[in-house]
């Protein structure tokens, strides 16, 4: 079988027929050591009415009409079908219930042999218990019975096994659908998993219930949306990073075909603009690998005890930046990735900040959480913009290419705050100027 629903269903089937057997085998084991069990405690209770019968009837030698008339007597008072006869077989006599009882022919009785050789003749409780039924069919009132009948009516034979067939085919056909509407979910699931594998990355399955079906499309369709996003960030990294390189590359190859035909002094000039050139390719070849590993990157991340008061001083000292700090503060984290986010806020305060930068560091919060201010004294960016300018390769309007930067800077800087448990976000600030405002928990 190739379906899974019909290797689910036979697997069900399979064992509801192997427990059906096992509960019939178990039924009728059961059902015989009962009747068993209430036959023996019927015979002995009818010796025990023997012994009792045989105890208070006249002796063998009395006359046969006083054993007939002590019989009947005691018929009567135990209201239940009696009979005697002699040592030779012969009737001494019988009660008018078992009389007719006898000429109905539906039930035979149950002879008891007394100690003198005479045989007294009765009826177990479960027969009466028929009999009775089969008269009240005749519109005959049944007799009263004085002791519980024999589960005689349990099914047994062909009838547990006509019980145990229905009960079977009544729970195979009730499993069907259930395993059928399972089976189909998964199904569902799997023709998602395939559109989403031929490229249809938008492609989303249904999440019906709660069970761990729906817990298997609920992670897909999260992490369908995951790699969609990886997918368009790539894209647009690609498609982004390929424009950016144009420029440089374009410039290169002008300084290098004018190169030969010039003089040592523009010779000199071009060289400046090449090596202008290949450092700013190697920059954004840099911050590409960079933003792809942070995008993709499922390594935990390296918790060292960073000094951000040290960090802070190092970089800002490269672009001649000023630091308030109360405190040294110590957070775990990432040196490495941490220093590239406060040396590209400081590069884009010196980029477009005016001169002016500052860098304040604030002691943790009662939460824990660090928060580092650049601060500068540009232009500032409209508050339309203030989200977008994290986003990768964008940059304001008018600012041109000479100003340096391909736009990944803040997109990276993010990234690192995010991987870290933390953010960024950009600030107006008082007097005029920007305030990048970078959160990082204690770790």
């Amino acid at each position: 079988m190739k379906s899974l629903y019909l290797r689910i269903y036979a697997t069900v089937v399979a064992v509801l027929l192997l427990f059906a057997f096992a509960s019939g085998f178990v039924v009728e084991q059961h059902i015989d050591r009962e009747r068993q069990r209430n036959e023996s405690a019927a015979n002995e209770r009818l010796e025990a009415w023997g012994d009792l019968i045989q105890r208070s009837l006249p002796g063998a030698d009395a006359a046969v009409e006083t054993q007939a008339a002590a019989l009947r007597e005691w018929s009567q008072r135990l209201r239940f079908p009696l009979a005697l006869d002699d040592a030779d077989g012969q009737r001494i006599g019988a009660s008018d219930s078992f009389t007719r009882r006898v000429e109905e022919g539906t039930i035979k009785p149950f002879p008891v042999k007394l100690d003198d050789g005479r045989t007294l003749w009765t009826f177990r409780p479960g027969q009466l218990r028929q009999g009775a039924r089969r008269g009240g069919q005749e519109g005959r009132p049944p007799p009263p019975q004085p002791w519980p009948a024999l589960p005689g009516s349990l099914p047994r034979g062909a009838g547990l096994v006509v019980v145990l067939v229905v009960l079977f085919i009544a729970i195979a056909a009730g499993a069907y659908p259930v395993v059928r509407r399972l089976t189909r979910r998964l199904e569902a699931l799997k023709q998602g998993v395939e559109q989403f594998g031929a490229g249809r990355l938008s492609h989303r399955v249904e999440v019906s219930g709660s069970d761990e079906v729906a817990a298997v499309a609920s992670s897909f369709n999260v992490a369908a949306q995951r790699v969609e996003a990886l997918v368009q960030s790539h894209r647009s990294l690609l498609a982004n990073a390929s424009h950016e390189l144009r420029s440089p590359l374009a410039r290169m190859k002008m300084a290098v075909s004018m190169f030969e035909g010039a003089s040592a002094e523009q010779r000199a000039k071009l060289k400046v603009e090449i090596d202008r050139n290949v450092a700013e390719l190697d920059a954004l070849v840099e911050e590409v690998l960079l933003a792809s590993r942070l995008d993709v990157a499922h390594d935990p991340l390296l918790r060292d005890r960073v000094d951000l008061f040290a960090l802070a001083a190092e970089e800002a000292a490269r672009v001649d930046a000023t630091v308030d700090a109360e405190e040294e503060t110590v957070i775990a984290g990432d040196e490495r990735l941490l220093r590239r986010a406060l040396r590209n806020l400081l590069e884009n305060a010196r980029r477009y900040g005016g001169g002016e930068i500052t860098v304040v560091l604030r002691p943790p919060a009662p939460d824990g959480v660090t928060t580092i201010l650049v601060c500068d004294r540009g232009a500032g960016v409209p508050e339309a913009m203030r989200e977008r300018i994290f986003e990768p390769f964008f940059r304001l309007p008018g600012h041109a290419e000479q100003a340096g930067g391909v736009g990944l800077g803040l997109s990276l800087v993010k990234q690192i705050a995010e991987r870290h448990g933390g953010s960024v976000r950009c600030e107006p600030r008082e007097g005029g100027g920007t305030c990048f405002r970078l959160t990082l928990p204690a770790g």
